[in-house]
């Protein structure tokens, strides 16, 4: 019976062995989750008949260290979850290594070649949260959007003097005559200008020209492209006593001349004033935004920490292109862990739960970032000597019981 008891110390050491040098040769592995033996007393009744490894479980509940690469599409998740891998057999692989890439087609894949599961958006660019399917970065160009609106905060003087709106005409029975002329700096107190863009990305400037006609009253001409666009009547600013605007703070802008457009579509341009003032001070305008850009070439992919990326262009903007989803299990160590740094589901892990990162229990997902193994080699290192010492006691066991049986054969 000692023999066999031995022999089975044997065994479950040689197992345990096999497990501590696997945790050691990946200790460098992204995303690596280390695995430990679990050891069973075996008996038959009352009988001692030795030891087994009763199972080997994966350690799920300490995650290893992010590493900073800053390649756009190394993804580290920090918290809980797996990446979803949809492999070329269409049978889906969850993973913690984040090393990806994109392929000929746009597709972001793993160095194997599975997919990366997610969100993609629709046609107009809102999020499809129902399905997940193979994530995909569109490479053509972003359309030019014409600009629909401009912001102008600023602050216009009250120190300065009174200028004339008008004149009188030559003939005194024509109207009066406006003062404001563009070429003559005395005519008016502060300009300031904006690129604006029409339906084909073309850029045109637009300077407006500020007049203080009376106390707290300010008249605005428009020019674009050097030709006169203000309304009829013109535009008036009104501040109250205390450097509040307290006229209409926005003006539509119909634009149709050809000599400004040329063959894109008409604009129609609201200009803002919110929040300007009239304050005893020099003249700055302290904001300026509109929304229309020229068209664009992608020139980058970024990832925030909900899942979502974002294809970058070389007019500045972004555009969403999907969001990154991730996988929860009940049982972690349920999953069976397969080549190329993946686990497959199993009936024991549970039903998949899946969702968007830093949502639920799901962990955020750092960009340019990798997980590293969270293998504790020192640990593994102790082990290692631990296991060295029973596999020996146990051959020691086995060599005394040979000694004793030829001792027994001798003295027969």
């Amino acid at each position: 019976m000692s023999f066999n008891i031995a022999l089975s110390g044997l065994q479950a050491t040689t197992q345990d062995l096999n497990t501590i040098s696997n945790n050691i040769a990946n200790s460098s592995t992204v995303g690596f989750r280390g695995g430990r033996s679990e050891f069973s007393a075996i008996y038959s009744g009352n009988q001692a008949g030795g030891v087994n490894v009763m199972s080997t479980s994966q350690n799920f509940s300490t995650g290893g260290n992010l590493t900073y690469t800053g390649r756009q599409l190394d993804m580290g998740i920090q918290g809980d979850g797996f990446f979803v891998l949809s492999g070329q057999d269409g049978s889906n692989m969850y993973a913690r290594a984040g090393m990806f890439n994109q392929d000929a087609n746009g597709f972001i894949t793993d160095p194997t070649g599975n997919r990366l599961q997610g969100y993609t958006v629709s046609a107009s660019g809102d999020l499809q949260t129902g399905n997940t399917t193979d994530l995909q970065i569109k490479t053509g160009s972003i359309a030019a959007k014409a600009t629909e609106s401009v912001s102008f905060v600023s602050n216009l003087d009250a120190r300065v003097d009174v200028i004339a709106a008008t004149k009188p005409a030559l003939d005194p029975n024509d109207p009066p005559v406006s003062t404001f002329n563009p070429d003559d700096t005395s005519t008016y107190h502060s300009p300031s200008s904006a690129v604006i863009y029409d339906s084909q990305g073309n850029e045109h400037v637009m300077t407006q020209y500020y007049v203080k006609t009376a106390d707290n009253t300010w008249n605005v001409h428009y020019l674009m492209d050097d030709v006169d666009i203000t309304p009829a009547g013109g535009h008036q600013l009104t501040f109250n006593t205390d450097g509040v605007l307290t006229s209409d703070e926005k003006l539509t802008l119909n634009i149709t001349d050809p000599a400004i457009i040329g063959g894109a579509a008409a604009l129609n341009l609201e200009v803002g004033y919110d929040n300007s003032t009239q304050y005893a001070s020099d003249y700055n305008n302290s904001s300026l935004s509109q929304n229309g850009y020229t068209s664009g070439e992608l020139n980058g992919i970024r990832l925030d920490e909900s899942g979502m990326f974002y294809g970058t262009y070389t007019n500045g903007q972004e555009q969403l292109q999907g969001q990154v989803a991730l996988a929860n299990f009940t049982n972690p160590n349920g999953l069976t862990p397969v080549s190329n740094n993946a686990w497959t589901a199993t009936n024991s892990a549970g039903v998949p739960v899946l969702g968007a990162p830093a949502t639920g229990t799901l962990g955020s997902v750092s960009s340019g970032y990798l997980e590293g193994s969270n293998v504790d080699t020192t640990a593994e290192m102790v082990s290692l000597m631990t296991a060295q010492r029973n596999y020996q006691s146990n051959a020691k066991v086995l060599d005394a019981n040979s000694t004793m049986q030829q001792a027994l054969l001798n003295a027969i």
